[in-house]
């Protein structure tokens, strides 16, 4: 009978730990099977992580390659427009500064555009003229001018013009700026092609 109860008891401890066992192991390999699983899966997680950075890097490295490219371009340009404007500076204003702040010149001008008026436009005149040359200016304008002119010329001057004139009919429907800034911007607009391509190419 101890016989028969040893062998029931010790067939049920070997079937109880054999399907333990069985069932320990099934657990552990579905326990290996998800752990792989959730690997495989931070893996691919880390993979696109990964591409996604490289991607972002990429367009942010061409971008900012682009601005700068853009940013050197623009640089370059201003830089060659400021040397062009120093040149032309150089070669149209100041000469064209001097020779309208000189009276005679400027006497020989007022006639001669005065005159194209004179016979476009039978009103009186109107000039304005630089006033540190209204000594050597004014008694020219009331005489010789008008004489030639044979109708009266009204003249004032100011401080807001350095060389040059503005002229037009004296009722001040218009004026026509003669001044050496207009003189130096329009020689400029002729001496920039010819500067640009002697500078660069």
């Amino acid at each position: 009978m101890n016989d028969k109860l040893q062998q029931l008891t010790d067939k049920l401890y070997n079937e109880g730990l054999s399907k333990g066992k069985q069932e320990g192991e099934a657990i552990l390999a579905d326990a290996r099977k998800k752990a792989e699983e959730i690997l495989l899966q931070a893996n691919k997680q880390a993979d696109e992580i990964i591409g996604k950075a490289k991607a972002e890097a990429e367009d942010y490295s061409h971008k900012i390659e682009s601005d700068v490219k853009m940013a050197s371009a623009q640089s370059l340009q201003a830089t060659k427009k400021d040397i062009e404007n120093v040149l032309i500076g150089k070669i149209a204003a100041e000469p064209v500064k001097k020779s309208l702040e000189d009276g005679a010149f400027l006497k020989e001008i007022i006639k001669e555009v005065a005159k194209k008026f004179s016979v476009e436009n039978p009103s009186d005149l109107a000039l304005v003229l630089p006033e540190k040359l209204q000594g050597e200016l004014e008694p020219f304008v009331s005489g010789e001018l008008a004489k030639a002119l044979g109708k009266e010329v009204k003249v004032s001057f100011s401080k807001k013009i350095a060389g040059g004139l503005t002229i037009g009919p004296a009722d001040g429907s218009y004026f026509v700026s003669l001044t050496d800034e207009t003189f130096s911007e329009l020689i400029g607009e002729y001496l920039r092609p010819a500067t640009k391509k002697l500078l660069f190419g």
